[in-house]
């Protein structure tokens, strides 16, 4: 069975990229490279749906939005 998931990808101050599945809680990673990242997040969510099995809920992605906020 094929699944296809959405995946936030991000860059933290110290080069790392960051994966995110907002789809499966707690499902991340982290690699220096991207191809490194895709390989990990993919493991990821082979191993939250291992645990997971097929209760998890179908949810639609929207979309990401980026508000500025002063403080």
């Amino acid at each position: 069975m094929t699944r296809e998931f959405q995946v936030i990808i991000e860059r933290d101050r110290d080069g790392y990229f960051v994966a995110t599945v907002p789809g499966l809680r707690g499902c991340h990673t982290q690699a220096k490279s991207l191809d490194q990242l895709m390989r990990r997040i993919r493991e990821a969510i082979a191993l939250c749906l291992e645990v997971e099995g097929n209760s998890l809920a179908a949810s639609e992605f929207v979309g990401v939005q980026r508000i500025l906020v002063e403080s």
